[in-house]
């Protein structure tokens, strides 16, 4: 079990938020915390190593710098998917699947997540197109919130990360709640 957190949209002290929103899930990753922050966005990770147990720190960036990405999950068909990418002429730096989801989000965009077997989620900054992709898998295995203030995103994998974030109160709200029991309710 990991945990990521993270922002979109200009935040005053981004480095400090992803300190307390990451702080507030560590129990989810007690082997390392990384961060990773631009003018435009953040992510922060609690890893727990399960693949690539010493080369796949996180916040991971490619070659370029130009995508980063914060996972949580196991991508199953990892070997595969690397081996098809290599043959394409990728190359790796690590042994990690995470490092197969970025080479993958380069070949295939936000499709990649087609391709992809397992339980995860996970927040990707592109910033050569300046835009943060949020997606887990089909089932909803592993958790990914959100929530909007004003022209800001913050996420996380709990809501108590969330909850660090400027403008975030703990309340309920009744047309969230109708929808759950209406939609999703047994």
């Amino acid at each position: 079990m990991c945990g990521f957190s993270g922002y979109f949209g200009t935040v005053r002290d981004g480095r400090a938020l992803l300190e307390r929103m990451t702080a507030a899930i560590a129990h989810r990753g007690p082997d390392e915390q990384g961060f990773f922050t631009t003018k435009a966005a953040g992510l922060g990770h609690a890893r727990l190593s399960i693949v690539g147990l010493g080369d796949g720190q996180q916040p991971m960036s490619d070659a370029t710098g130009d995508l980063t990405i914060a996972f949580n999950g196991e991508i199953f068909n990892y070997v595969e998917l690397r081996e098809q990418l290599r043959a394409k002429g990728r190359h790796f730096r690590t042994t990690s699947d995470t490092e197969v989801i970025l080479h993958l989000y380069d070949e295939m965009g936000e499709d990649c997540v087609s391709a992809l077997n397992g339980d995860f989620a996970f927040a990707l900054w592109d910033g050569r197109r300046r835009r943060m992709v949020l997606t887990r898998d089909r089932m909803g295995v592993r958790p990914l919130f959100y929530t909007r203030q004003g022209e800001r995103l913050y996420f996380a994998s709990e809501v108590k990360a969330l909850l660090q974030a400027p403008g975030v109160a703990a309340e309920i709200d009744p047309v969230a709640l109708d929808q759950i029991f209406t939609l999703w309710a047994p």
